[in-house]
């Protein structure tokens, strides 16, 4: 029996070559990989020997050959096949194990066009897709990862069709993933004609939107983003909701600078705010609604220490998030069974969003924008305080489902109106949960002054709004009649 090997990653290989050896195996191998096997002691030909041709063009050309190609396709039962490799001195090849160049990984780095071309595999891909057609002749081994279970399956001789597809399909979904990477690095269309996207499953979840519902967490191959590098550092693995949670929660507390807690449940903000420390916001976010945070997700785009997680353990959270927690806070909030504690790795952020629907996908890109033109448009101007306010409720705002109205004071957003059909139905649920709060802002523009009217009846001294409607005005009017500041921003924020 014969064995091709060529990897890039040679991981695992000490352990697998000496069971390989003990089973009849000869190894043909090429590059590194050869001089990696003759190092380790073991008799190996290389591909030049068996192909009698050398290696030409740097090597980028050393094992598409006949006599490897041919070894790896030949068909053992048809007898034609068979009739080929007698005819032209060819011997089967049984088991293909191989990984390719690191393509997904320096095409990140800081290297030259030059330097990322040459991480494109040809060979390895080749020999790879040729041995997953005929796996039912051929291994094949496409990661380190699969050495245990192939070892173990060795021993017993227990290579059934179904693991042979298996390891096929792994192939394929593994070529699929590599020309994927190339295509998205040599493409200069932000929307291509045919878009091509990869993923690679990170966790299973606990379950999915429902208990009765499975689901699995995948990365995009393509690009980092914070949820594909986070560490649970103490709880159960993570559903469905949880990692829909995470997204907007973290998203919201690094919009801003200045130290901020948001608390999310169901995909909605139930409290935002800021403060000088990371205690003085997570109370300020609680107090924004105590009722909705219960069950819920806290991210603080700051380290958490000992007095926020006492704080913390004061309600039933399902998730904490930050990109840090003192010692001493662990310990506390450790102290909650079901409690996940969740470090978040990176910051990365994430330039597109995709959404599936009927067989289809729809692709946009991330509402990273906030304000195209700041202008005031009513007789009273707000101070530089209430504009800061405005502005904060305003970013608020950008992840609140529309129709969305967030009413804030001192930085916490202490009404949140979202979801709703109409907009003064979410004007009417934030002013009232809201009382006290004296700036409001608004995802849209308002097409009638009922809005307006509804706010100044709650005391609120200063609107921001896009600006758009045809009856402006009639806003612009009622604002002035009951002395409020509205500011138009130029740019919307629906978020569905």
């Amino acid at each position: 029996m014969r064995a091709l090997i060529s990897v890039y990653d040679k991981k695992g290989l000490d352990e697998l070559l000496p069971l390989l050896v003990e089973k009849g195996y000869e190894f043909v191998s090429t590059g590194g990989t050869y001089q990696y096997i003759k190092d380790l002691g073991y008799e190996v030909l290389t591909a030049e020997e068996v192909t009698g041709h050398p290696e030409i063009l740097e090597g980028r050309v050393k094992t598409l050959h006949p006599k490897i190609h041919g070894g790896i396709l030949a068909r053992r039962e048809v007898e034609t096949h068979v009739r080929d490799l007698e005819d032209n001195d060819i011997k089967g090849i049984d088991l293909v194990i191989c990984n390719l160049y690191p393509f997904f990984e320096k095409v990140k780095e800081q290297l030259s066009y030059a330097e990322k071309i040459e991480f494109i595999d040809i060979g390895g891909p080749s020999m790879l897709r040729s041995a997953a057609k005929n796996h039912k002749d051929v291994l094949v081994l496409s990661s380190p990862n699969q050495y245990e279970e192939f070892m173990r399956r060795l021993k017993e001789n227990d290579f059934d069709l179904q693991y042979r597809r298996m390891l096929a399909a792994e192939v394929f979904a593994l070529t699929a993933s590599y020309d994927s990477a190339i295509a998205n690095f040599l493409t200069l269309d932000m929307y291509p004609s045919r878009l091509t996207m990869s993923f690679e499953k990170k966790a299973d979840l606990r379950y999915g939107e429902n208990p009765h519902q499975k689901g699995a967490f995948y990365a995009d191959i393509n690009c980092d983003g914070f949820l594909t590098d986070l560490a649970v550092l103490w709880g159960k693995e993570l559903s469905y909701n949880n990692y829909r949670d995470m997204e907007i929660c973290w998203e919201l507390a690094n919009e801003f600078e200045d130290i901020c807690a948001v608390a999310v449940k169901h995909n909605t903000p139930c409290g935002v705010a800021l403060g000088a420390t990371s205690f003085e916001a997570y109370k300020k976010a609680h107090a924004c609604d105590p009722v909705s945070i219960f069950g819920g997700i806290v991210a603080l785009n700051a380290e958490v220490d000992a007095e926020t997680a006492e704080e913390m353990n004061k309600t039933f959270l399902e998730i904490v998030m930050a990109p840090s927690f003192t010692n001493e806070a662990l310990s506390i909030l450790k102290q909650k069974k079901n409690l996940r504690i969740v470090k978040v790795l990176s910051a990365a952020p994430i330039r597109k969003s995709a959404m599936t629907l009927g067989g289809g996908l729809l692709i946009q890109e991330k509402d990273l924008s906030f304000i195209a033109d700041l202008n005031c448009v009513t007789q009273r101007c707000p101070d530089q305080e209430e504009l800061d306010e405005l502005l904060f409720a305003m970013k608020v705002v950008k992840y609140v489902k529309s129709n969305a109205i967030v009413v804030s004071q001192n930085k916490a957003a202490i009404g949140i109106g979202g979801g709703s059909v109409n907009r003064i139905d979410a004007a009417r649920f934030a002013l009232e949960r809201g009382t006290g709060a004296t700036v409001l802002a608004s995802d849209a523009f308002f097409p009638f002054d009922d809005v307006v009217k509804l706010a100044a009846g709650y005391g609120i001294e200063a609107i921001i709004q896009p600006g758009g409607s045809q009856r402006d005005q009639d806003s612009i009017d009622a604002c002035d009649e009951s002395g409020i500041a509205m500011i138009f921003t130029g740019m919307r924020h629906f978020k569905h």
